[in-house]
């Protein structure tokens, strides 16, 4: 049987073909992070608007590049959660007063 399925034992935490992809990984934890400081920071306090703003636009900017670059589905998996994370986190700093205030 050509096709028989095989347990996954080589390769990292969020690289399914074995290989190391060091940048992408990168660019998934930030954009992660900043995710959850956007979205946490715009549903606590809206005089934190400035904050989630800008944490929320530069998520979205980090997270829809390494959505170019990345390679593995474990990636884009994490990277949708951080950019809908992040994309949320500014559209309420948006509304709240937005990116200068």
């Amino acid at each position: 049987m050509a096709q028989a399925l095989r347990p996954n034992t080589a390769g990292g935490l969020f690289a399914t073909d074995g290989k190391p992809h060091p940048l992408q990984d990168t660019l998934l934890a930030v954009t992660l992070v900043l995710g959850i400081t956007s979205f946490v920071t715009a549903l606590v306090d809206d005089d934190l608007y400035l904050l989630s703003s800008w944490t929320g636009l530069v998520g979205i900017l980090t997270g829809a590049y390494g959505q170019w670059i990345s390679e593995t589905t474990r990636e884009r998996f994490g990277l949708i959660l951080g950019l809908g994370a992040s994309a949320v986190g500014f559209f309420l700093g948006m509304a709240h007063g937005g990116l200068f205030g």
